[in-house]
């Protein structure tokens, strides 16, 4: 028997979306969408200004609103007390550790009650702090406004940047003079944010997006010049494939990458003369991808090329073509090179292997190898930014889920580390009181998925502890183990933490994406029910004592096991969750729909994509039953999941389903998909969700 969760929520009748039924129909068949008006005819214009919202679809968003913070007023005092504890563990006056460019060292900080990150340099060899721009500052009585990249310029006297002002990422930059302290008369809009400074420091290269929000062209903008004479030099008129520019370490190239979720090709622009046509490195074809670095008369070309799980090639840079690529890290099957890096004379691979992560360090100058690795069962390694391509100290990060992050010098010709940074070990915090496991589930098929659990040491087997189950399993991302000091919030208080690394992310390898895409997708929904049940079975927790939680394709994985084993789960926390999935990829004006396509299948040209797609997506699959509890997350000026996916998702819950519940939708009415931009506005996200899951296993919602 299991607690029923639900009674811990405030009770009282939730709002009744308006039927307005629209018929939709493809291949020969039809089917009604009663809830399809809260999408917006105006919807574009909602991205750029919020207060655009039509006001019947506004007032239905703000009855939700107040109706879930109705419902979870019973968890008020435990919210609070979990930000508290949460921010306890934050050092709110954090550095990053200086990275040194030429005579300048670079990095970011926190001020004491800071929301936002003050970008910084000092002299190499020390001296006094530069501020070179203060995102607290500029973020002052904005509604919204997140500080998103930054770049500085090859001759250190100029500082570009740019923000969202509204979540819409629609992004703006801006550019510094660092000795006057002033803001130059420059300003791009509708960029993504990527920015390449020319080798000159007068122009840099950006990517513009078009009013559908996919990024079609790359620009140079002039310093001192109007973003109507910006060059256009490059553009992709195939809006199923994205476009992003970045430098390389050498800093005489760029790199333009054109990539989409089947492929990717490279084209290199010198930045000594940035409007010359762009050399392409290797054209596109379905299924191949490769990322390029430049090493001085040569480039060294991360591919998947004949090797499934990726090698290493080295190509002359006066003919960079496939036909001139030789192996230098050979391909080996089930040991997946997830990124690599490149210095004079070392060459970095990061390595994956059964989920878990090693770096490889290769010498250029006499073929040698040695691997860095640690001994936990289960973590996380990083790149972390190092300017200088003449070095031999590779900078990186590592953490597992007991063990805060730490970062490194590594001095790859001695083969030594150097701790530069740890991150700050939260008070009363020690590592032998959790316990951190790697274990495998066995899916239906006899695939082996890998779960990381932390817990409390001495939990006992026995069914009865509360498990909060997280995953993803899209577009090849792996879910990293890596350490959070806000889950021990949860696993305090008696959790069990689990991340099922379910087929559709990297976790185990290119195979390992590629049976969680386009017709394999439901293996991912199977896994993560298979691992469920496996944690039950082995007492780790018991039916219905699960709070799952998933975001973006996430949230599209823990909507479709909702209706897919919904007695297995207390709770459901659905973050900006890609629920109305059918519509979605069916309609060819939205942002996302035509690259997502190659993830997903075309189900506007594919009848069997259109039926795989239709058998999973939430949305279309909700049915007359008994469903857990549910949070769904919304953001109004969320590009990537529009705000009405959840919204009508919950509409059509509370009108199919026969018992359960509550079902609830909270809609950030100012913010997007990644929500709030301030760390501290981000903490009291974080608690909501938090005393959810608790209220969703308890007795009563303890302390």
């Amino acid at each position: 028997m299991t607690d029923d969760g639900s009674k811990h929520f405030e009770r009282r009748e939730p709002p009744r979306a308006e039927v307005r039924r629209l018929t939709h129909s493809a291949h020969g068949l039809t089917w009604d969408d009663d809830y399809a008006w809260i999408r917006a005819e105006n919807w574009r214009e909602v991205l750029r200004d919020p207060g655009r919202l039509p006001d019947d679809i506004r007032g239905l968003l703000e009855a939700e609103n107040d109706y879930a913070d109705a419902a979870l007023a019973p968890t008020a005092e435990l919210q609070k007390e979990l930000v508290r504890e949460m921010r306890a563990r934050l050092k709110e006056d954090d550095s990053e550790p200086p990275q040194v460019d030429g005579p300048w060292a670079y990095y970011s900080r926190y001020r004491h009650g800071g929301q936002h990150r003050i970008y910084c340099r000092r002299p190499r060899d020390g001296g006094e702090e530069m501020v070179l721009i203060d995102g607290d500052a500029r973020a002052e009585g904005a509604a919204f406004f997140h500080l998103a990249a930054v770049a500085h310029s090859p001759d250190h006297a100029r500082f570009a940047w740019s923000a969202d002002h509204v979540g819409s990422e629609f992004l703006t930059i801006r550019v510094r003079d660092i000795e006057r302290g002033e803001d130059l008369v420059d300003c791009v809009l509708n960029a993504t944010g990527d920015i390449v400074w020319t080798r000159d420091s007068r122009a840099f290269l950006y990517v513009e997006q078009d009013e559908n929000h996919r990024s079609f062209r790359m620009m140079l903008h002039r310093l001192g010049a109007l973003q109507t004479d910006d060059v256009e030099v490059f553009a992709e008129r195939d809006p199923a494939w994205f476009i992003g520019v970045s430098p390389t370490r050498l800093g005489r190239t760029a790199l333009i990458v054109v990539h989409g979720h089947d492929g990717s090709e490279t084209h290199l622009v010198d930045l000594n003369a940035p409007t010359a046509k762009p050399t392409l490195v290797a054209a596109r074809r379905t299924g191949f991808f490769y990322d390029v670095m430049d090493h001085c008369d040569r480039f060294y070309v991360r591919t998947n090329a004949g090797a499934r799980d990726f090698k290493i090639v080295v190509t002359p840079r006066e003919a960079p073509g496939e036909e001139n690529w030789c192996d230098v890290v050979p391909h080996r099957d089930g040991r997946f090179i997830a990124d690599a890096t490149l210095f004079q004379n070392y060459l970095v691979a990061l390595m994956r292997e059964e989920s878990r992560p090693r770096l490889h360090v290769h010498d250029l100058n006499t073929g040698a190898a040695h691997d860095i690795a640690f001994d936990e069962e289960t973590y996380t390694l990083d790149f972390e930014t190092v300017y200088e391509f003449d070095t031999a100290l590779l900078r990186f990060s590592y953490s597992s889920m007991d063990r805060p992050e730490e970062t490194y010098d590594y001095d790859c010709a001695a083969r030594s580390r150097t701790l530069v940074k740890r991150q700050m070990t939260p008070p009363g915090f020690d590592p032998a009181a959790y316990v951190v496991r790697l274990l495998f589930a066995p899916a239906a098929d006899g695939a082996r998925v890998p779960v990381s659990l932390l817990m409390k040491r001495g939990c006992k087997l026995d069914g009865a502890a509360p498990l909060l189950m997280t995953g993803y399993g899209a577009y090849g991302y792996p879910f990293e183990a890596g350490f959070s000091p806000n889950r021990l919030s949860l696993v305090d208080r008696g959790f069990v933490y689990a991340i099922a690394h379910v087929r559709g992310g990297t976790d185990k390898g290119w195979g390992w994406y590629e049976d969680g895409k386009l017709a394999n997708k439901p293996n991912t929904f199977g896994d993560f029910i298979a691992v469920a049940r496996h944690l039950i079975a082995e007492g780790y927790t018991g039916k219905g004592r699960i709070v799952a939680q998933g975001g973006s394709a996430g949230g599209l994985l823990v909507g479709a096991v909702a209706n897919m084993a919904p007695d297995l789960f207390a709770g459901i926390i659905a973050d900006v969750p890609f629920v109305d999935a059918l519509s979605t990829v069916l309609d060819e004006t939205l942002p996302l729909t035509p690259p997502e396509w190659l993830e997903w299948g075309d189900p506007i040209r594919d009848r069997a994509a259109f039926d795989t797609i239709r058998s999973y997506s939430p949305y279309d699959n909700v049915r007359a039953q008994r469903y857990p509890a549910i949070l769904a997350l919304a953001g109004l000026t969320d590009p990537r999941v529009t705000y009405w996916e959840p919204a009508k998702w919950v509409a059509r819950l509370r009108s199919m389903m026969t018992g359960g519940g509550p079902i609830l939708l909270v809609t950030a009415m100012g913010a997007g998909h990644a929500g709030q931009p301030g760390r501290f506005d981000r903490l009291e996200e974080v608690a909501r969700n938090f005393a959810f899951a608790i209220a969703c296993v308890s007795g009563g919602c303890p302390r």
